[in-house]
């Protein structure tokens, strides 16, 4: 039988600076991934992160 889907989800996180910023280092956008419960937060989520194109942390917003 197939298991149930569960509560955890996998979400992109892509860098704000970069998507906006044209004037950086190197081109590109940077993205990580991570997890998220569902039923917890429901909100789109906001995590601060390493950017290596921007050479700094900065604001990582979850993207669809």
């Amino acid at each position: 039988m197939a298991k149930a889907k569960g509560v955890r989800i996998i979400i992109n996180l892509e860098c704000t600076e970069c998507r906006t910023n044209a004037d950086k280092r190197s081109p590109g956008v940077n993205r990580y991934t991570a997890t998220k419960n569902r039923r917890n937060t429901t909100a789109r989520l906001e995590l601060k992160k390493f950017c290596p194109h921007c050479n700094r942390h900065t604001i990582h917003k979850e993207i669809k």
